[in-house]
């Protein structure tokens, strides 16, 4: 089990260039996440939340603030493997099996052969894809795909795992078994995540707390915590304490939104 790692987010600031001068994107946000704690971030369309998880994962630097991981900066935990990323798409090369697929940011670091394929093979196992490991992206379900992104970042064992909206794209139903399924992987790995979501149930689902952003420039304006037991199963969605905490999330999210007038077309 790889140990996680905290991450720390002190004034952060981050704005666009367009062709009325900067656009401001986020303003001062601060925040802390301990390592191995499961963080989700919701907040109006444009609001930053996207732009947040690429700055902690050294792809944006900012305007002014600063984000630590560990003892590194945002770039230096990005050069040095700490973060793994998973976005809405899979983004599978489909000439590639699915272990070939979670190869792939292996054979670019470097890595021997037959390392490099026992990570694969385990990771896969982890995500319960063993079995489909020689299976092309076109014979893989939208959520099977997933899984084969979630075990492509899995893959070089990162102490941060960052996820941007991954399962947004999926139906309902198999959503859930997603949701389900990331958090046992979740709580083998060790891992610290910061999960984007439009999604409130899912949010008061995965996470031990719920981060709300404004409208643009996305500000900080609530922190909720989770008071839900864990484990957690779908069982939990037709209980009234958590349809409770996901009333309490979507009235922090309508005041999110009231918090400014700016437009919502953030790049």
């Amino acid at each position: 089990m790889q140990a996680g790692a905290d991450i720390t987010i002190h004034q952060l600031s981050i704005s666009y260039a367009s062709h009325s001068g900067p656009l401001p994107a986020l303003q001062t946000i601060s925040t802390s996440i301990a390592s191995g704690e499961f963080v989700a971030i919701i907040g109006p369309s444009g609001c930053g939340k996207s732009t947040l998880l690429r700055a902690v994962g050294g792809l944006l630097a900012p305007d002014s603030g600063q984000i630590r991981i560990g003892s590194q900066t945002a770039e230096q935990a990005r050069r040095a493997r700490t973060v793994g990323f998973v976005f809405q798409q899979a983004v599978l090369l489909p000439w590639h099996t699915a272990v070939q697929n979670v190869e792939l940011p292996l054979r670019l670091f470097g890595w021997p052969t037959a390392r490099r394929q026992a990570a694969a093979w385990h990771v896969l196992a982890l995500v319960g894809l063993e079995s489909f490991a020689r299976a092309y992206p076109y014979q893989l379900s939208g959520g099977m795909q997933q899984r084969v992104a979630l075990a492509r970042a899995l893959s070089f064992t990162p102490s941060v795992l960052l996820m941007d909206e991954p399962f947004g794209a999926l139906d309902e139903i198999t959503r859930e078994q997603m949701n389900t399924e990331l958090l046992q992987v979740w709580s083998s790995t060790g891992c610290s995540v910061l999960f984007v979501t439009h999604s409130l149930s899912e949010a008061a689902f995965l996470a031990d707390r719920v981060l709300v952003l404004s409208r643009r420039p996305g500000q900080l304006i609530a922190d909720i915590p989770i008071a839900l037991p864990r484990p957690r199963s779908p069982a939990l969605l037709e209980q009234e304490e958590f349809l409770r905490m996901v009333a309490q999330l979507r009235h922090h999210l309508h005041a999110g939104i009231a918090v400014s007038a700016q437009p919502e077309d953030a790049p």
